[in-house]
């Protein structure tokens, strides 16, 4: 095979890092199917061999995708529900930024995850268990703020299959306007707590999150 000229001219043969960021690429636009080394290589404009540089084999790679979808979305959350908050809204607006920020909860890699379980039963076992330490930070996070356990337990289930039933019929992200989804907030906040959001709070969000800035 001849060599790609980026290395030829160059002698560059990537990082660890593009290799996983175009794998991640391939994972999302044509699920786990499309990542396979030739394919990617060709995509980064290198070779084969120095795929091997940095990865023992394809599961390898696969493997800091898992990785990487754990730190971030399992990581983050759990993070988010310990986050500092003096009420149970407040604390709820919290997790709510995870909703908004891709770079705290990638809502494309969890769907991509969630379908490549499918067909990956080792996978599908983490996945498993991905759910369960999350929606058990959901239910500590409400214990915290005095609730019941079978209460906090209940909330945090209607909280994270609420959310993960949105991730799952919107592939290619959000179909409504961020505007009304943003107002709308609060009042998720209310059924999902039993309790109204306080001004200050709600000014407090929509100050992290200023529509100008999701455009």
């Amino acid at each position: 095979m001849t060599e790609p000229l980026i290395e030829k001219t160059t002698g560059w043969r990537g990082t660890r890092e593009i290799w996983i960021e175009a794998a991640y690429q391939a994972l999302l636009e044509n699920g786990i199917d499309g990542v396979k080394v030739m394919p990617l290589a060709e995509r980064l404009g290198l070779s084969r061999t120095s795929f091997y540089g940095h990865f023992s084999d394809r599961d390898d790679l696969l493997n800091a995708l898992i990785t990487l979808w754990q730190s971030k979305n399992t990581g983050n959350l759990v993070r988010r529900t310990e986050d500092y908050a003096e009420t149970i809204t407040e604390a709820i607006l919290n997790l709510f930024d995870l909703w908004l920020m891709p770079e705290l909860f990638d809502s494309k890699l969890e769907f991509a995850v969630r379908n490549w379980a499918h067909t990956d039963a080792s996978l599908a076992v983490l996945l498993d268990e991905a759910d369960r330490v999350r929606v058990g930070a959901l239910q500590t996070m409400f214990e915290r703020f005095g609730y019941d356990a079978a209460y906090a337990r209940v909330r945090a289930d209607t909280i994270y299959l609420t959310q993960i039933g949105y991730i799952s019929m919107i592939k290619d992200g959000p179909s409504e306007p961020l505007g009304p989804r943003l107002q709308r907030m609060p009042y998720f906040v209310e059924i999902f707590c039993g309790k109204a959001v306080s001004d200050a709070e709600t000014a407090r969000f929509f100050a992290r999150h200023p529509l100008e800035s999701q455009t």
